[in-house]
């Protein structure tokens, strides 16, 4: 995540959040009550209501929206409650998140819902930017480490793993499968693995 992230109070005005937004590069901002707790966020999407109902006589249906179009702080309009991820997650759940809800960025807070920054989809792809020999490193140190699977080797290749060797047990094979996908910087895994007894 940024650490460093920008944010407004609730009483923000329009003005300001869209100046902080063209300032800061970003497409939406937290909203912050309190001493710093995320109560909800304002998008670009949130603030072109406006926009789109300009000069003209809402529809029955439109009547919320054009009550956002009205709106002039930003705790009028910020989409709330706020899709947030916890400090501690990881990077699949921030991920799953993001598409599920469909958000750009996510803010991050702790155990009482303070902000603690920002997790954006570039901040997600960054973790594809690992060297592969570190890659490769991490697994033979926490995935490859026991003796069940001691006669398994890694190579990493533009992130894509490759795990070969003799397995005896088999039931290890999906385990192991996603012990790797799971890290971070990893692309894709291919397993070419035999029993023991086919290397006789």
């Amino acid at each position: 995540m940024t650490h460093t992230a920008v944010a407004i109070g609730e009483n923000a005005p329009y003005k300001e959040i869209v100046a902080l937004m063209d300032q800061w590069k970003v497409s939406a901002l937290p909203v912050l009550a309190g001493e710093g707790r995320v109560i909800g966020v304002v998008s670009e999407a949130d603030l072109l209501v406006k926009e789109s109902f300009r000069g003209k006589d809402p529809r029955p249906e439109d009547f919320a929206a054009a009550a956002k179009a009205g709106a002039v702080r930003a705790g009028e309009l910020m989409s709330s409650p706020a899709v947030t991820v916890h400090a501690n997650a990881t990077l699949a759940e921030a991920a799953r998140i993001m598409a599920q809800r469909k958000v750009k960025r996510l803010p991050v807070v702790n155990d009482i819902g303070l902000l603690e920054g920002i997790c954006s989809r570039s901040d997600l792809l960054k973790v594809f930017l690992r060297e592969d020999a570190e890659i490769a490193a991490e697994i033979r140190r926490t995935v490859l480490a026991s003796d069940a699977l001691a006669g398994l080797s890694v190579t990493v290749d533009e992130g894509v793993a490759t795990v070969r060797g003799a397995l005896t047990d088999r039931s290890l094979v999906p385990l192991v499968a996603r012990a790797i996908q799971g890290m971070e910087g990893v692309v894709a895994v291919r397993l070419e693995l035999a029993s023991h007894r086919d290397t006789v």
